[in-house]
């Protein structure tokens, strides 16, 4: 908004700066503001953490960091990772760039039923979107999810006369889209992964089942990023991608880990 004339003040962000060096990103970060997502149901409530950053040209000395707060106020829709690069352009227009990115981070909550008795309970998973809009008009979107999950050892299994470690792990997919993803599927895709899924609430017999579940489909770390990436090759809405599993050993006081990075 324009401030009347009696309240016009200097815009020194605006000013020429003599060093004429561009900058590739200024903005802010750590930004904390509620949104709804919108997800398979009704759109969800959170709080998201942004980042939004433009690039600035070497004549001018400073961005106007407030449009950025601005461009957060006038949104009055839920948040959909299909929508980033429109939010992405608009961002573009209030700050005169030509360049830029947006990112948010997320905990999103999904509601599942145990295995066996049905119990209903919410699980937590991070999410993070990530748009960004580049000179040449194109804006590229990622989504990262960052789920839990349990394995169990393959090796412990054959070697033991009973039983076999097992231990939670966390899988992280970050994936380029050449289409829109809900987040369900790409937790989908790592739940499917893993020796077992976990659930926020299991009665007895969903605790059998699960341990069951897991014993008899043993992953090693490595078998759980191959399988990931076996599901995102075969997906046309995916380019490239990155998948990292964790897991938190329950008989070492370290973790396992494996990455697979493809290009788009």
């Amino acid at each position: 908004m324009n401030a009347p004339d009696r309240f016009r003040l200097p815009d020194v962000q605006s000013q020429p700066d003599q060093r004429n060096i561009a900058i590739d990103a200024v903005g802010v970060r750590g930004l904390r503001y509620p949104v709804a997502i919108a997800s398979q149901g009704a759109p969800q409530m959170t709080v998201a953490t942004f980042a939004m950053t433009v690039g600035l040209d070497g004549a001018t000395k400073g961005t106007h960091m407030s449009r950025f707060v601005e461009l957060l106020e006038a949104r009055n829709t839920p948040y959909a990772v299909a929508d980033l690069a429109a939010l992405a352009a608009d961002m573009l227009a209030r700050l005169d760039a030509r360049s830029g990115a947006i990112e948010l981070r997320f905990p999103y909550f999904v509601r599942k039923s145990a295995p066996v008795s049905g119990v209903s309970s919410l699980l937590d998973i991070e999410v993070r979107w990530r748009v960004r809009a580049g000179a040449d008009g194109v804006a590229t979107t990622s989504m990262q999810v960052v789920v839990p999950a349990t394995s169990l050892c393959p090796c412990s299994k054959e070697i033991s006369s009973y039983g076999a470690h097992n231990q939670r792990s966390l899988i992280t997919i970050e994936v380029d889209l050449k289409a829109p993803m809900t987040v369900e599927d790409l937790i989908g895709v790592a739940e499917r992964s893993a020796s077992c899924e976990v659930y926020g609430l299991l009665k007895r017999a969903d605790e059998k089942y699960v341990t069951e579940r897991a014993y008899d489909n043993p992953k090693f770390v490595e078998d759980l990023v191959r399988d990931v990436a076996l599901a995102l090759n075969a997906d046309a809405r995916v380019g490239g991608y990155v998948v990292e599993a964790e897991n938190f050993e329950s008989i070492h006081n370290h973790s396992a880990i494996a990455r697979i990075a493809r290009p788009a």
